[in-house]
C-alpha cells in the first residue's frame, strides 16, 4: 500500500487541496485511491502518535487505523492530508529554531504504517508572507513571543527540509512553493493522487476560483475551450497572463505590519527564500514541482 500524507505548510492552500480530492473521492475510489473525511482521521492519528511515541505499528495496529478510517478495503493508495502534522502554528517557531518539531513527526507518522511505501507533500511559504498570518492565527500573542528571540532570517526553510530527508531515511518527499500553486495546481493534485497526467479530474480551477476575478475566469475558461493547451507550459503560460490581468490583488498580495519590518527586511527575507527553495529543489531525496 502507498500512503501519501499532505503536510502543509500553515498558510498555504487552507485545505482547499483536501477539498478537491474529496470531490474526486468515487473516482479515485476505483482506482483503489482513498481519501478519508479528516474527521475520520484526525484525532485518531493524533491519539495513535501519542500512544506509540514514534515506534513503529504493529500490523495489528495497522489494521486497526485502517478499520478506523475508512471502510475501503483493498486500498493501493491512502491519502491523509493535515497542516497539522508537522507540528501546530503556536510551536511553529520556538527557541529550538523553525519546525524544530518536523522531523521527529513526520518519522513518526511514516511508523503508522512502517511496512507501506511512503511520500510526504509539502509546499512552502515565503516567510514573509507567513510570519503575519501565524502572528494573526495565534491568538494572545504578540510579536516578540511569537518570535521566541528569533531573527526573521533565522526563518529559513532549507535547514528543515534537510533535517525532514535526513528523518524520512530515503522516503519520497515532494515539494512545491504555494506562490506558484496557481500555475501548477493540476499537476500537484494529480501528483499527491498518484495518478497520471491527462487523468481527468475536478477542480482544475479551485484555486483560480478564489484569486482570480469571476469575468477573467470565465475569459481564461473560454480561451482554453477554442485554444487548448498542447503541453503544460503552454496551460501554465495562459494562466499566467490571465492571472496577471484579473489576479485579485487583496487574494495575492499580504501586507506584513510587523515590528521593525520595512520593505528592505521584507526583500531580504524574500531572497533568502528563494535561495532555500534553490537549495531545496536540488536536494537529492526532494522532487520539487515547478512552474
Amino acid at each position: 500500500m502507498q500512503v501519501a500524507f499532505h503536510i502543509g505548510a500553515h498558510f498555504t492552500d487552507e485545505e482547499r487541496l483536501l477539498q478537491t480530492l474529496l470531490l474526486n473521492a468515487p473516482m479515485l475510489a476505483e482506482r483503489g485511491i482513498v481519501v478519508p473525511e479528516p474527521g475520520r482521521f484526525r484525532r485518531t492519528i493524533r491519539d495513535l502518535l501519542v500512544s506509540l511515541k514514534g515506534a513503529p505499528a504493529t500490523s495489528e495496529t495497522q489494521e486497526t487505523l485502517l478499520d478506523a478510517i475508512t471502510d475501503h478495503d483493498h486500498i493501493q493508495r491512502l491519502i491523509l492530508a493535515n497542516d497539522n502534522f508537522m507540528g501546530y502554528p503556536a510551536r511553529m517557531i520556538s527557541r529550538d529554531g523553525f519546525h524544530s518539531l518536523a522531523p521527529a513527526r513526520l518519522r513518526a507518522l511514516a511508523n503508522l504504517f512502517p511496512t507501506s511505501s511512503i511520500e510526504f507533500h509539502v509546499g512552502l511559504i515565503n516567510p514573509a508572507t507567513l510570519i503575519p498570518q501565524l502572528l494573526n492565527f495565534v491568538k494572545g500573542s504578540d510579536y516578540e513571543s511569537l518570535m521566541s528571540g528569533l531573527d526573521p532570517m533565522q526563518i529559513r526553510w532549507a535547514p528543515v527540509l534537510a533535517r525532514m530527508v535526513e528523518a524520512l531515511g530515503g522516503r519520497n518527499l515532494v515539494v512545491w512553493c504555494n506562490e506558484d500553486t496557481p500555475l501548477i495546481w493540476p499537476e500537484v493534485l494529480r501528483r499527491i493522487a498518484g495518478v497520471e497526467l491527462e487523468t481527468k479530474m475536478l477542480g482544475d480551477e479551485a484555486l483560480l476560483e478564489i484569486i482570480m476575478a469571476p469575468e477573467g475566469l470565465a475569459r481564461m475558461r473560454s480561451y482554453l475551450a477554442t485554444h487548448a493547451p498542447q503541453t503544460i507550459a503552454q496551460r501554465r503560460k495562459i494562466v499566467s497572463a490571465f492571472l496577471d490581468k484579473f489576479g485579485l490583488a487583496e487574494k495575492i498580495e499580504i501586507e506584513v505590519p510587523l515590528p521593525g519590518w520595512d520593505q528592505a527586511l521584507v526583500a531580504e527575507v524574500t531572497a533568502a527564500y528563494d535561495t532555500d527553495v534553490a537549495e531545496i529543489a536540488a536536494m537529492p531525496g526532494v522532487e520539487f514541482i515547478a512552474p
